[in-house]
Order: structure tokens, then C-alpha cells, then sequence
């Protein structure tokens, strides 16, 4: 079994431990290996963040610029100048070299989705050799809505309107089929902020867009370990993705090797409280479903 969402530098300024931004030791490279194969990983696709390379200025574009909202704004100006310290084709080649020497690795790649840039970033990527790329929805506009820092928008905006402009940006790249896995589907989550009832319209929307796109959706421990403290999908929206045979990764969220496959055991465990008794695999951009255990 994969662990489809994997990155090998954490956020954040250097801390003086691990890697120096930007480079790829090998014995690094191993040890996100040694540590998904002691939690029952038995192959995990890196997917570093486009955002966070220095190649994806021109293709992304300053998607903050015209945010009326000038704090946020100038936030993210300076966030995205912060974490844009690394190099897609030294990411390429470190996780092709693990590939040729072995390693039960694939290329892949998270991919912030902006409605005006989507198609231009998959022909930027179209050349080098994905297996897998994932998808995700960390902006509204200036807004990065999973930010500890920018958890005051859902003050401003409340929290209704921010769940339903999550969810329309979401359900747009669910259905625009031009990636291969939703990342965290319900991210909006992430700092706590929950609505007093189940979206469930938001869900269902989201699940029937994901089935016309032929997007699957990852099963994600990550929330769990942040102020959510639940799993990415909720309960109630993975059902409805099962609803619509929308297939399913397993994933970390990983950015140290100790989390490397973590609580896979939970996310087993909800995939198969709903329904599921498969997942997809993917090679080369070409997914195939095979036994979830």
C-alpha cells in the first residue's frame, strides 16, 4: 500500500535540523523509506509543493495581487517570497535518481489550483516524468485558509461564507479532470473553524464533481494531528464520495520521515467503515484500482 502525499522539506525557516531547504541526501531519501515501511507503507509518492519552487513564479502568477483584502494580501506576498526557496528540477531528479536505484518511490507533485492558471501549470508539467499529481485548495484569493496566521479571516468573513467559497474553488478543480487526486478535501477544517451542521449540499456537490472529473480523493491522517483533529475527508463526505465511486489514495501529508505513513491504520480504518474495499494506484498519470489491503 502507497502513501500517496509525501514532502521532503518541511515549512518554515530552517531550524537547523534535517536538510538545508533545497537538497536531497540520500540517507534522507531512505529514511521516509525505513519509516513507511515500519508503519506498513510499502511505496510513497513524494509531492512537494509547485508553490514552493522557484520555477512556478511565472506559471502561478501573483495570485494575491488583486485581493481587495490589503492584509492579506500583503501576507501572502510575503509568505509565498518566504517558502519559494526550492528547485523543481533538483526535486525531479533526486526523486528519479531514488527511483533508479531502486527505491519504492514515485514522482509526484501538490498542486495549488487557481481557476485562471489550472490549464497553463499542467502544460508547465506536462514534460517531466509524474506519476501522480495531487491537487489542492490553499487560497481564496489572498487568503490562505488553512494559515494558523490568517485564522482571523473566518472572523471577518464568517464561518458559512468561508465553507462555501472553500467548497466552490474545490468543486471547480474536483471537476476540471486535470489532476489526479484531491489532497485534503476538506482542508478548510484545519485551524478548528467548523460549521454548527453538516454541509452535506457542500459535500455533495464536491463528491458529484469529483465522480464527472474522474478525480480521486485522498484519505489523509494529517488533519488529525492539527487543531481539526479529525481526518481529511470528514466521515460524512467520504461516504458521499464512495456514494459516487469516486476512488481513493491513502496519505501522511508527511514532511519529516517519523510521519512517513502515519496512523495508517485509522485511515484504513474509515475507508473501510464506508464502504471501501479498494484503492488507486498510479503510473505515470495512469491509475488503476487494486485491493485496499
Amino acid at each position: 500500500m502507497g502513501d500517496y502525499h509525501v514532502h521532503i522539506h518541511p515549512h518554515g525557516p530552517y531550524r537547523g535540523t534535517g536538510p538545508l531547504p533545497g537538497t536531497y541526501p540520500v540517507d534522507h531519501i531512505d529514511a521516509y523509506i525505513e519509516h513507511a515501511l515500519v508503519n506498513g507503507a510499502t511505496e510513497i509518492a513524494f509531492t512537494e509543493h509547485l508553490y514552493r519552487c522557484i520555477e512556478s513564479h511565472d506559471v502561478l502568477g501573483e495570485w494575491w495581487r488583486d485581493d481587495p483584502r490589503r492584509d492579506l494580501a500583503d501576507f501572502t506576498r510575503s509568505y509565498v517570497r518566504s517558502e519559494r526557496v526550492l528547485s523543481l528540477e533538483r526535486y525531479v531528479q533526486a526523486v528519479v535518481d531514488a527511483k533508479d536505484r531502486g527505491l519504492p518511490v514515485l514522482l509526484g507533485l501538490e498542486v495549488d489550483f487557481f481557476p485562471e492558471t489550472a490549464e497553463a501549470v499542467v502544460e508547465f508539467l506536462d514534460p517531466y516524468p509524474f506519476d501522480v499529481l495531487i491537487a489542492s485548495t490553499h487560497w481564496i484569493g489572498a487568503w490562505g485558509v488553512d494559515l494558523a496566521d490568517q485564522r482571523f479571516e473566518f472572523a471577518r468573513r464568517g464561518a458559512q461564507q468561508s465553507y462555501e467559497d472553500y467548497f466552490a474553488i474545490e468543486s471547480q478543480l474536483a471537476a476540471s479532470g486535470l489532476f489526479d487526486v484531491l489532497a485534503h478535501a476538506d482542508v478548510v477544517k484545519k485551524q478548528g473553524v467548523m460549521l454548527d451542521g453538516v454541509p452535506y449540499d457542500l459535500y455533495e456537490e464536491l463528491a458529484v464533481a469529483a465522480a464527472r472529473g474522474g478525480t480521486a480523493v485522498e484519505v489523509s491522517t494529517a488533519g488529525l494531528h492539527q487543531p481539526a483533529a479529525e481526518m481529511y475527508p470528514a466521515a460524512p463526505l467520504l461516504e458521499r464520495f464512495h456514494n459516487h465511486m469516486v476512488p481513493i489514495t491513502l496519505a501522511s501529508d508527511a514532511h519529516v520521515p517519523e510521519h512517513c505513513g502515519r496512523d495508517r491504520d485509522k485511515a484504513l480504518a474509515l475507508a473501510r467503515s464506508v464502504g471501501y474495499t479498494e484503492r488507486i494506484e498510479f503510473r505515470r498519470r495512469s491509475g488503476r484500482l487494486v485491493p485496499l489491503d
